[in-house]
């Protein structure tokens, strides 16, 4: 559990618990890092609305498997073992494909991934890593080199949006001590094509 107080599922009332009806998965487990919000619901909405609408939403055009590996390699960058843990799940799950996932995993996580990506994935992928190490050193020439690669600029928006939030996400996790204990992980939003549907399964 995190540092802070938490309110549980079973004591939510009021407009708490509206939210925690809309992202409750399996046997009424509320993944802890939404949790961590629970004494500022506003704040939990805000934060459910950007992951949805960043990661899961139906007009996104990069896949969304790679939108997750850009997940976990921000989330290895910033040593957030609980969202490479969640998100490395997640992406085995869209992968459908245990070996890829772990090479990918295994690349980021002893810095080799030149020898898992091609050319457009790794100009996203090193984009993202200098957005989350250095965003002031982030130029021009990199926006370039992904559309060279063949992004489209909407779809650069899309990664960029995607390593920000990984950013805010591993925050929010080691600023308050967020841990995986009773979490189920790897569930992630269904129905892409409704807003309104947060329930994780």
């Amino acid at each position: 559990m995190p540092w802070i107080e938490t309110i549980p599922y079973e004591q939510a009332e009021g407009r708490l618990k509206v939210l925690y009806d809309r992202i409750v998965g399996p046997g009424g487990n509320v993944d802890n890092i939404m949790m961590a919000h629970s004494l500022r619901p506003h704040s939990m909405e805000g934060h459910m609305h950007l992951y949805k609408y960043v990661l899961h939403h139906s007009a996104n055009t990069v896949p969304k498997a790679f939108l997750e590996t850009i997940g976990v390699l921000v989330s290895v960058l910033n040593g957030c073992a609980y969202c490479v843990e969640h998100h490395f799940q997640g992406l085995r799950r869209l992968l459908g494909d245990d070996g890829r996932a772990n090479a990918i995993r295994n690349a980021f996580e002893g810095a080799a991934a030149d020898t898992e990506f091609d050319a457009k994935d790794l100009s996203a992928l090193r984009y993202a890593e200098a957005l989350t190490r250095d965003p002031a050193g982030v130029s021009h020439d990199m926006i370039e080199t992904m559309r060279a690669a063949g992004w489209s600029d909407g779809e650069i928006l899309e990664i960029n949006q995607v390593t920000a939030y990984f950013s805010y996400a591993n925050r929010t996790v080691l600023g308050l001590g967020v841990n995986t204990e009773g979490d189920i992980l790897g569930l992630s939003p269904g129905e892409s094509d409704d807003p309104n549907n947060w329930n994780h399964g």
